[in-house]
């Protein structure tokens, strides 16, 4: 069949890079892809938001089947887009509907929907331009440090963590009324801090049946020791080595399971991923909150775990057959290390050219920001590449990341050199 992955980042160049090993894929298509994907799919210059020139693309490469990467085009409603539209509603899309996208889209919607579903999460109360003085109010009784987070999309820059109370209720003003994060924090939800580690857990799910994909943690902030500025992520490892049987049979039982439960007893049409992001407080799970598709870089160190055939799973999810498909699983562990801009999350330079890529062994590099240029690849984004390495322990493949990294090289590239210390 014929495929068309949408995205351009690290995500969908590994999504590209299983897909392209599958025997059932005919032709890949990636928009509008990067420099690692044109090697291995057909790039198509389009805006994943652009409806309209996805449904042309779709039409023109007759394609069977569409992988939504990033969240904008399922928080605006590909997926209702594609199931109207007479040309498209054949095609199988791999995303949930624009209700289900809801629960990214929105943290007091993700919220509520915990509620209403008995799912453990922080306590909270959301707040509007017109009761920032109630925000304020509702700051002072909690123990710091505080939780604030824009209610919208926010490119997962949306959350703060303070320690001081007066800072707390500025930023609280700034969010509301001096619109910090534009339309996404038009609405601030305010939440108490938990205190603990951090994880993620993905689930494929056809909105009746699910599998649970391997666990991964991500680390956010650029500094090394987790300081300094959050990022879109530095590295991530899989699986976490601290999920045993015991922590993974709750988080089946009270998140996942009351989750999927959950869309279907309010009938959301659901086809595609839910990643939840998870704290473990004294061997507690609790759900932090919810995104609606695969995380970047955690897609780097899941997928190249996945032995069972991609479109497979992704054909049974749209069918609403994945009771019928074992999942296969790599027992080897998984780290990927992220090179960035100098300058990143903040102001950085692009077009640097990237030297060394041909002197990598062992590891897969994936490209997140990058693009072909007179035969030089060159970085174009904050996040440039990924390192991925497998192994039977994940402080080998780490190493095995780091000694490639050494062979790569742009101007004034950084990477953290401590990703997974703290398991």
């Amino acid at each position: 069949m014929n495929i068309l992955i949408l995205g351009s980042g690290g995500r969908e160049h590994t999504f590209a890079y299983k897909i392209s090993q599958s025997k059932r894929c005919s032709k890949l298509f990636v928009a509008p892809g990067n420099a690692g994907t044109a090697s291995i799919a057909t790039n198509v210059e389009l805006k994943v938001t652009d409806f309209e020139a996805v449904k042309k693309c779709v039409i023109k490469n007759n394609i069977n089947m569409v992988i939504v990467g990033p969240e904008d085009p399922l928080v605006l409603g590909i997926a209702d887009y594609f199931a109207e539209t007479s040309e498209l509603k054949n095609v199988m899309l791999i995303g949930p509907s624009k209700r289900g996208a809801l629960l990214e889209g929105s943290k007091q919607r993700a919220k509520e929907f915990m509620l209403q579903h008995n799912i453990p999460t922080a306590a909270y109360e959301c707040f509007t331009p017109s009761s920032v003085e109630a925000g304020k109010t509702f700051l002072e009784k909690l123990n710091p440090p505080y939780v604030l987070k824009a209610d919208g999309l926010a490119a997962g820059k949306g959350v703060l963590i303070i320690s001081d109370l007066n800072e707390a209720k500025q930023e609280l003003e700034n969010m509301l009324t001096h619109s910090k994060f534009g339309k996404a924090s038009s609405k601030v939800v305010i939440e108490e801090f938990l205190d603990g580690i951090e994880l993620s857990v993905f689930v494929l799910t056809d909105g009746k049946n699910y599998k649970i994909l391997p666990t991964a943690k991500d680390y956010k902030r650029i500094g090394e020791g987790d300081t300094g500025l959050n990022t879109g992520g530095m590295g991530a490892v899989s699986p976490v080595p601290f999920v045993d049987e015991i922590l993974m049979k709750k988080i089946e039982d009270r998140i996942v399971k009351p989750t999927i439960n959950g869309l279907l007893k309010e009938e959301i049409d659901y086809k595609g991923f839910v990643f939840i992001g998870l704290i473990k407080v004294n061997n507690e799970p609790f759900v932090i909150e919810y995104n609606v598709r695969m995380g970047d870089p955690e897609t780097e160190v899941v997928l190249p775990r996945i032995k069972t055939d991609l479109v497979d799973l992704l054909e049974a999810t749209y069918h609403q057959t994945l009771n019928n498909i074992n999942i296969e699983i790599d027992e080897r562990a998984a780290t990927t290390v992220m090179l960035v801009s100098g300058g990143y999350p903040e102001d950085y330079e692009k077009g640097k050219e990237i030297l060394g890529l041909e002197n990598v062994e062992v590891s897969i590099v994936f490209h997140a920001g990058t693009k072909a240029e007179n035969g030089k690849i060159l970085s174009d984004g904050g996040r440039v590449l990924a390192v991925t390495s497998l192994d039977k322990d994940f402080r080998i493949a780490l190493k095995k990341s780091y000694q490639n990294i050494e062979k790569l090289t742009f101007d004034r590239m950084q990477y953290r050199n401590d990703i997974g210390f703290d398991l």
